[in-house]
């Protein structure tokens, strides 16, 4: 759905890097809609990220983390016998090697940098697949902060052994019973706690949604991921690839890869969101390929909702994914017509993360699959191409779901 017939004029705008305005708008999206309560935290973190996020002395420490704890850059690997298979030269950004086995890392220690900067005394978190958790965890250890995180019940029953990560790290898990018991209700009990004591705590936002200026602030410690992708690509192909996928919940890792080439006309972009078990609402996590446009947790943006109104509850096979709406920025890119968004249900993810197993040997998170299902059709239809694929986190993680699902000798495999 389009919400603007100036296609044209907002694809130079796009190309020009003007998003987001001062008001924190990409387009018709994104702003800030939040209680009274929340606006004065808001403004100290838009203060704190304007003087503090492209200082050199911040990016000296941060680009420091990067490297010698986080393990940046990340490698950029040759996936060959994908490319056989596929008809096309594949190659893989390998977020999966980053420490904690992630792309979430990258915007955890920016934001618990920042949040020390600001003076906050603890920090809280949300997370779905618990991946963003256990980032936020490890980078709250490594600076001594202590460190909350809201986990959906149900997410905490699939994603068992991030939990047991988590807790290993310091940090209190708290589990979330209400609404969804899945990623958005955990984003809901953040947004509590941080209401509750706006000043002494820092709310470190996962994914590039929310209130202003958080989609802002994700996107730019997420680039790191396009940027390296991109010096990459030219010293190793010698040339752009034809195509860049990254899967889309609420569009963090994407956002990071997308972002540096979107000036790039030549370079093809594709989000490929979670299609879970078919088009209805509440079979699925596709937010721009069914949704309509609302607000949730402070920001406009597409939403998956019923014909009232009411955000509706999600499914996917990945738990980071199952989220009913979507990063403003994403909602612009999808109206403007310069990143192509899709879908892909649960078949066709377990078949393509069985697939990147046995051809590569690398086990991709249930997210990161769903990129390489988006990667796989667009090589069909375009042989002989160069596409790079961001490969966001390990599979480790889903193996109590992997085991009921996929793996054969597993006793509890769905009939």
């Amino acid at each position: 759905m389009s919400l603007s017939s100036n296609k044209p004029d907002m694809l130079k705008q796009l190309l020009h890097g003007d998003y987001p305005d001062a008001r924190g708008r990409y387009g018709a999206f994104g702003g800030r809609y939040v209680p009274e309560t929340l606006v004065p935290a808001l403004d100290r973190l838009e203060s704190g990220v304007r003087r503090h996020l492209h200082a050199d002395d911040f990016q000296a420490e941060l680009m420091a983390e990067l490297r010698d704890w986080v393990g940046r850059p990340t490698a950029l690997t040759p996936a060959p016998t994908l490319g056989r298979r596929w008809g096309a030269q594949v190659w893989l950004k390998r977020e999966d090697l980053a420490h904690t086995g992630a792309h979430k890392i990258n915007n955890a220690i920016g934001q618990a940098l920042l949040a020390r900067r600001l003076g906050a005394r603890r920090i809280v978190a949300e997370t779905g697949a618990g991946q963003h958790g256990v980032a936020s965890a490890a980078a709250c250890a490594r600076l001594g902060l202590p460190c909350t995180v809201y986990m959906g019940a149900i997410d905490i029953e699939r994603q068992a052994p991030n939990v047991d990560r988590m807790k290993l790290l310091g940090a209190t898990v708290v589990p979330v019973t209400s609404g969804d018991r899945t990623l958005r209700a955990a984003i809901d009990e953040a947004l509590r706690d941080w209401v509750s004591d706006p000043d002494g705590t820092y709310y470190l936002l996962g994914s590039a949604v929310g209130p202003h200026p958080y989609p802002y602030l994700v996107r730019e410690l997420q680039s790191v991921i396009g940027r390296e992708a991109r010096t990459q690509m030219l010293e190793r192909a010698g040339a752009l690839p034809d195509l860049v996928a990254a899967c889309v919940g609420g569009g963090s890792n994407a956002i990071g890869m997308f972002h540096p080439f979107v000036a790039d006309a030549a370079v093809q972009i594709l989000g490929v969101e979670a299609g879970g078990r078919g088009a209805g609402l509440g079979e699925n996590s596709a937010t721009l390929s069914y949704g309509r446009p609302g607000v949730l947790h402070g920001s406009y943006s597409m939403l998956l909702q019923d014909a009232h109104g009411q955000v509706q509850e999600t499914h996917s096979v990945s738990a980071g994914l199952d989220y009913p709406g979507i990063g403003p920025e994403h909602s612009l890119l999808h109206d403007s017509g310069r990143v192509r968004y899709e879908s892909a249900t649960d078949e066709e993810v377990l078949d393509a993360l069985a697939e990147c197993c046995a051809a590569e040997g690398i086990l991709p998170a249930l997210e990161s699959a769903h990129a390489f299902v988006g990667a796989r059709r667009w090589a069909q239809a375009n042989p002989g191409k160069r596409i790079l694929v961001c490969l966001s986190g390990r599979g480790d993680k889903d193996m109590p779901t992997l085991q009921r699902l996929l793996v054969p000798s597993s006793p509890e495999r769905a009939t």
